[in-house]
């Protein structure tokens, strides 16, 4: 195991974290009102800045039947929040010499042969480039049939590009489910022991699994997502089911807290810095990370690169863009959503990172997590 640590964030109040009293107390009577109001059942966040945090702000219900509080222990399904947690994974195997990020993704899987596929590589699969869909169109037949993280990988080496790789840019869940199988092969170990081992045990996220372990048992500690009526009623392989929650998902499975998301951030935060040797991964690849990589593919459209850059792993601030993650957040900000209704970013240039969990997935319209990132922002005396 690797045993070099993070520097742990110290808990302070508003105004040693940086952020004007006052306005901080907007940020939380923000945050009661959203969950008053049910508009997120459920919501944990913490925010950090120069390596300090006012702690975990928990409110609502973790259960949509009953009053249950949420805690430090309420584990949320975190879903594409995962992306970035596999592509760090990825990277350590790049530091270690293992794999490099031009290598063809048939180096390590010999399924992918078609002709279109060989210039695949893993830079694609990371950066979103690949052609690779999103979700395979058997995606509900396969949960339905509690299919394995095998069968989702074995379709989506059989399915036909979207475009060739390297030529446009498409969100691709189905790529990070190939980076799974690639940690696998090139580790010996399963996607889920390997990010425990490499990354979630020496940050101290105790509380992060990558599908929950078979002994796990205490489903009332996880905050259900408030699901709409044609997926509440997939009750065998919705979101809040035993089979989604347990699969481990490259592309979506991490549950995990508010407080244990924090400290990876904070890794990012902390080696994103010329001559950091704080963090599991070193200040270059961590630079590499959250820079636009849209910009090393000459072929694709320059308005997706200039407005909905990618880095590996890691999506930047889409300024135009409904999904923004914040109003007052430069382009240059990293970060991630995911479906089920979260959010983390970081901006590195304020040394300020935040995560927000809760509970009403995304829809079309602006998420009130970018409303409430809006007055974090604003609180920064």
């Amino acid at each position: 195991m690797n045993q070099r640590f993070a520097p742990r964030l110290i808990l302070g109040a508003p105004e040693d974290v940086g952020f004007c009293p006052d306005r901080w107390q907007r940020v939380l009577e923000m945050a009661e009102d959203l969950c008053r109001s049910r508009e997120i059942p459920a919501l944990s966040f913490q925010v950090q800045r120069n390596g300090r945090t006012t702690g975990t702000h928990h409110f609502g219900s973790r259960s949509l039947n009953q009053a249950l509080p949420v805690t430090d222990e309420t584990l949320f399904l975190v879903a594409s929040l995962t992306k970035p947690i596999v592509a760090t994974g990825v990277l350590i195997l790049v530091e270690r010499g293992l794999l490099a990020l031009n290598q063809p993704v048939q180096d390590f899987l010999p399924e992918m042969k078609e002709a279109a596929k060989r210039p695949m590589t893993v830079q694609h699969l990371l950066s979103h480039t690949s052609g690779l869909p999103d979700m395979l169109p058997e995606n509900e037949e396969l949960r339905r049939a509690h299919a394995s993280l095998r069968q989702f990988v074995e379709k989506s080496c059989q399915i036909e590009l979207l475009f060739p790789p390297g030529r446009n840019a498409q969100y691709q869940s189905m790529g990070y489910a190939l980076l799974g199988e690639i940690l696998q092969r090139v580790s010996g170990q399963s996607c889920a022991e390997f990010l425990h081992q490499e990354l979630f045990a020496p940050l101290g996220m105790n509380h992060t699994f990558l599908g929950l372990p078979e002994q796990f048992s205490n489903f009332e500690q996880i905050a259900e997502i408030d699901l709409d009526d044609s997926l509440r009623s997939a009750t065998g392989w919705n979101w809040n089911s035993n089979y989604w929650r347990r699969l481990g998902a490259p592309w979506g499975g991490v549950l995990s807290t508010a407080a244990d998301l924090s400290q990876f951030l904070h890794l990012m935060l902390i080696g994103g810095k010329p001559g950091s040797q704080g963090g599991l991964l070193s200040p270059a690849s961590i630079s590499e990370a959250i820079r636009n990589r849209l910009d090393d593919f000459p072929s694709i459209p320059d308005a997706e690169r200039r407005t909905r850059g990618w880095g590996l792993g890691w999506r930047l601030n889409w300024k135009s863009h409904r999904h923004s993650f914040c109003d007052l957040l430069p382009a240059e900000a990293a970060g991630h959503w995911g479906a089920t209704g979260t959010l983390f970013w970081m901006d590195r240039d304020r040394d300020l990172g935040a995560v927000l969990l809760g509970t009403r997935p995304l829809s079309d319209q602006v998420s009130p997590l970018t409303r409430l990132s809006n007055l974090i922002v604003a609180a920064l005396c």
